[in-house]
């Protein structure tokens, strides 16, 4: 099996739960507050931590506390890096189902 970078790991491992890609989509709209983040879901304030903790770790996004509150923003280039290994996998997958269709068309003109 092939290594990947371990951001790719990390990133990967962070959107596979729902909360935590819940998440990242809402900060896609820009920089928001803790609570902000907090208002859709059922979660105690210390478990919503727990989530931007690990998005944090994985480098998909950033936070910066100022007073009291705690600002999280998305990290462009992490989602580039997941991004890139998505399109090089369906430009992969596409290629071959093209060729599939390709040899199935050639197989009904035969017959």
């Amino acid at each position: 099996m092939a290594k990947f970078p371990t951001e790719l790991n990390s990133a990967f491992s962070a959107l596979a739960d729902p909360t935590r890609r819940a998440i990242v989509s809402r900060l896609c709209d820009g920089p928001k507050s803790v609570s902000e983040l907090s208002e859709p879901f059922e979660l105690a304030l210390p478990s919503l931590l727990k989530h931007v903790r690990v998005l944090e770790q994985s480098g998909l996004i950033s936070s910066e506390k100022i007073g009291r509150v705690r600002t999280c923003r998305i990290e462009p280039h992490a989602l580039r890096a997941t991004e890139a290994w998505l399109h090089q996998h369906i430009s992969a997958w596409e290629s071959r189902l093209d060729r599939m269709e390709a040899h199935i068309e050639r197989m009904k003109r035969k017959h």
